[in-house]
């Protein structure tokens, strides 16, 4: 049982998928293993970390002078939801439970707070510190299933508009012509994520 477990775990993590899903970071899949994460957790990190590759590009090519930590958003997007590995119920239905223990998960094994950080902030994007990487992971964990959340969106529009000084509407265009874009293989990213047990 523990290697279909295995075997289960590693597909998820980095077998060929249609739509392509680029593999986690090899850290965060290194943990994932060592926790003996569900496999549907971590097809769920994949998808959600695939949509988090594409914004932060986007981002940094639509807005080369905004400051954002492409790397924080990518780890931050491949751990949110870390904690449901203590919290397996919460894969399968409501609880914000995860959220802190997964942000001591993090910590607990050797992860940078301001990296850790994002498991616990994922769902509270409308905080007064929140930063232009808190947006797009929250962004991405919406959006890799086609979930529009306008009141997330628009506090992004806003971050988006006071870097370049262009209009938020101009600005709104653009970031839902992508969010269009990415929603279109939601489907196919919540078909890849079902394929996987719930449970270890």
């Amino acid at each position: 049982m523990t290697s279909i477990r295995s075997d289960l775990l590693s597909r998820a993590l980095e077998a060929p998928t249609e739509p392509h899903l680029r593999p986690l970071p090899p850290v965060v899949a290194e943990l994932l293993r060592s926790l003996e994460a569900p496999p549907r957790l971590a097809a769920h990190l994949r998808a959600v970390h695939d949509v988090a590759v594409e914004l932060a590009d986007w981002v940094a090519s639509r807005y080369p002078g905004l400051a954002m930590d492409r790397d924080a958003v990518l780890i931050g997007a491949a751990t949110h939801d870390v904690g449901k590995t203590l919290h397996p119920g919460e894969l399968s239905g409501p609880g914000s439970a995860h959220e802190a223990t997964g942000r001591d998960l993090l910590l607990e094994h050797g992860f940078a707070p301001g990296l850790a950080r994002f498991a616990a902030t994922h769902a509270t994007w409308d905080g007064p510190d929140v930063t232009i990487e808190d947006l797009l992971v929250s962004t991405a964990d919406k959006v890799w299933k086609d979930k529009r959340v306008p009141e997330l969106e628009d506090r992004l529009v806003r971050v988006l508009s006071a870097a370049t000084g262009r209009e938020l509407w101009e600005e709104y265009l653009a970031l839902d012509d992508l969010l269009t874009r990415l929603g279109a293989d939601a489907d196919r990213r919540l078909a890849f994520q079902a394929a996987f047990p719930i449970g270890r």
